[in-house]
């Protein structure tokens, strides 16, 4: 793998110019994207243009991609796709709900898409598609959108069964729909099925190895992805996303050497195109296979490397995410109770992000060598639960209620009450279980059922710790913390 990687990893580094601290990409996009050819009814002299647009959007390079169709639209102004493809670089389907200016951006590019005459009735079937996401922006969910714009698609490839980008959107769709809920993965596998024969006729294609990825990127699946991540940054080495791609896969299946190759290109190839979003997405995953290695010292690194970059945008989700979690998975991880108590959440970042901050303090007052009240954390994580079920947000309220169950066993832990530690980690580790993760992490800090077989050994109790470690690792393979855990409570069970 070592050979796969470093030319394109040292080629990347050495190139990145300084840039400035902005989400998206301001250099000109890179020209190794992938194979690509959307059929259009716009001028013939446009065509190559296109398709490039259409490349970068299969690789979320949504700033460049948005740029490439506007630039369409200069050139040919009867190109209603054009303002489609617009439309849909506003439309992160795995990432941020579009909001506020984006999402207004958005719906008027598939307002004037929709109002120019001409095209044909396979381009105006993917205007309306996308048009049903938009409609109703601020009555129905986005949830609900996502859902008619799926449905939507599902009508237009049954229309085009021969059209490949039509498919290949659609198995997206699919994806982006699933429900984390959903342990049979019935409509992950559904766009397996759809994008696998599509990748046999196109190898060369960067969306459908990435939507592979994807469909692919669980406990049940992951295996079966291997091939997508091994191709997909070979076909489209100057995106940034997609050499962090593959990573997905080799983190659900404990490849932590590749996974660092991986995000080691990603991160120097966004560096150099300005792209800190995608930057930190890469980062974060590097923190957690460094620790996954015992490579604490590289992982502080990484952490330490954050102080460089400025005010980052804590309230865009997927730059908060990575800066709160990476110091909070250094500290948790290492067991470096005092650091973790003196972690603070960026200033404007979401409560299911500020919410692992409250999470990481609290275990270390209650964990560290000097064990304090950390009641005031608690507090905090319950207040992000209930803003959280306010707005609706089930998903992540389950995700930070099982944190404060978490916090809360250590709470009851300390005071000698180990029922209730035990049932609270239990009931911690069942919630966190039931549902998928979401592509812009690597997993939890620390898995509850793991934190559950660490207080279980505490209890003395190695059988059931055994128990609780080797779950852990069957829906996470090559944990460290499990993985020494299961070694411990094993050494335990011999000796009795």
């Amino acid at each position: 793998m070592a050979t796969r990687l470093a030319a394109t990893i040292l080629a990347l580094a050495l190139a990145a110019p300084a840039v400035a601290q902005d989400e998206h990409p301001v250099h000109p996009a890179p020209e190794h994207l992938g194979a690509v050819h959307f059929v259009t009814s716009c001028a013939p002299t446009v065509g190559a243009s296109f398709d490039r647009a259409v490349a970068l959007l299969h690789s979320f390079a949504y700033a460049a991609a948005d740029t490439a169709f506007a630039e369409v639209a200069a050139r040919d102004p009867a190109c209603a796709m054009a303002h489609w493809g617009r439309a849909m670089t506003h439309y992160h389907q795995l990432w941020e709900v579009p909001a506020g200016a984006e999402l207004a951006v958005g719906k008027a590019e598939i307002g004037n898409a929709a109002a120019m005459p001409g095209g044909t009735p396979r381009e105006r079937a993917l205007v309306a598609a996308l048009g049903a996401y938009y409609a109703d922006a601020e009555q129905a969910s986005p949830a609900v959108r996502a859902m008619r714009y799926s449905d939507a698609m599902a009508t237009v490839a049954r229309d085009n069964p021969a059209d490949d980008e039509v498919g290949a959107f659609y198995a997206l769709s699919l994806v982006a729909t699933a429900s984390p809920a959903d342990r049979t993965h019935e409509r992950q596998k559904h766009a397996a099925e759809i994008l696998e024969p599509i990748w046999k006729r196109q190898p060369g294609h960067p969306g459908v190895p990435h939507y592979l990825i994807h469909a692919y990127d669980s406990a049940e699946l992951a295996q079966l992805g291997l091939p997508a991540a091994r191709a997909y940054a070979k076909i489209a080495p100057s995106a940034p996303h997609a050499l962090h791609m593959p990573s997905h896969i080799f983190t659900r299946l404990g490849l932590w050497d590749d996974s660092i190759l991986s995000n080691l290109a990603a991160r120097a190839a966004a560096h150099a195109q300005g792209d800190v979003g995608e930057e930190l997405h890469a980062m974060d995953y590097l923190v957690y296979a460094y620790l996954q290695q015992g490579r604490t010292g590289e992982a502080a690194q990484i952490v330490e490397s954050l102080r460089s970059m400025g005010d980052l945008a804590a309230e865009a989700f997927k730059v908060g995410y990575a800066s709160n979690a990476m110091p909070a998975r250094l500290a948790v991880e290492s067991r470096n109770w005092p650091a973790a108590a003196q972690l603070e959440p960026l200033l404007g970042s979401a409560p299911q992000v500020a919410a692992i901050v409250w999470w990481a303090r609290a275990l270390g007052r209650l964990r560290g060598p000097t064990p304090a009240s950390a009641d005031g954390d608690i507090l905090q994580l319950q207040a992000c639960r209930d803003a959280l079920r306010a707005s609706g947000d089930a998903y992540w309220e389950s995700q930070v209620d099982a944190l404060l169950k978490s916090a809360e066993a250590w709470r009851a832990s300390g005071a000698g009450d180990a029922d209730l530690a035990a049932m609270a980690l239990t009931a911690a580790a069942d919630e966190e279980d039931a549902l998928e993760k979401l592509p812009l992490t690597p997993g939890p800090i620390v898995p509850a059922r793991e934190q559950l077989g660490e207080l279980l050994l505490q209890l003395n109790r190695p059988q059931e710790a055994l128990s609780a470690f080797n779950a852990t690792l069957t829906l996470a393979p090559g944990r460290r913390g499990a993985l020494q855990g299961a070694a411990e409570a094993e050494r335990l069970l011999a000796a009795h």
